[in-house]
């Protein structure tokens, strides 16, 4: 029987004692990184002109050390919720697609505009300035936020 030399068994062992030992102190100290935490305040939802959809914003602030994913929103019964996106398809000519999800990035925040991602409902429920609706928001990491978005004529606040 062969014998290995103690150095052959030390160095390996070593090495790995010593990394384990640098990732615990890394993590113990903070430096591995907070989970996401969102908050979400009050959003606003369009009064529709037309009959096919509108669209609610929401601010999605991240104050952890991770980013986060906007997978999904639930919107009013009786109403289809799904986020969409604007994209220019040239000659000063919009489209709008569909959106699967969105980060929102660790220790900053997800800012829905109607140039860029919004949550789309269709069709547009019959709303007066100051009423509100209620949405759920859904994410890949943290639980769902029911949040309420306050209805404004388009150009309002």
């Amino acid at each position: 029987m062969t014998r290995l030399p103690v150095q052959a068994v030390a160095v390996p062992l070593l090495t790995c004692l010593a990394t384990l030992g640098t990732l615990t102190l890394w993590t113990a100290t903070g430096n591995a990184g907070t989970p996401a935490e969102l908050s979400v305040p009050e959003g606003r939802v369009l009064i529709a002109g037309g009959s096919e959809a509108t669209a609610a914003f929401f601010t999605i602030s991240n104050s952890g050390g991770a980013d986060d994913v906007l997978t999904g929103v639930t919107g009013p019964a009786g109403h289809r919720t799904m986020l969409s996106r604007n994209l220019d398809i040239g000659n000063n000519g919009r489209s709008m697609a569909m959106v699967g999800a969105a980060t929102v990035p660790a220790g900053g925040a997800l800012t829905m505009t109607a140039t860029t991602l919004d949550v789309m409902v269709s069709p547009p429920p019959r709303l007066a300035p100051g009423d509100r609706l209620t949405f759920t928001l859904h994410f890949r990491h943290s639980p769902p936020q029911t949040v309420r978005a306050r209805a404004l004529r388009p150009g309002d606040g």
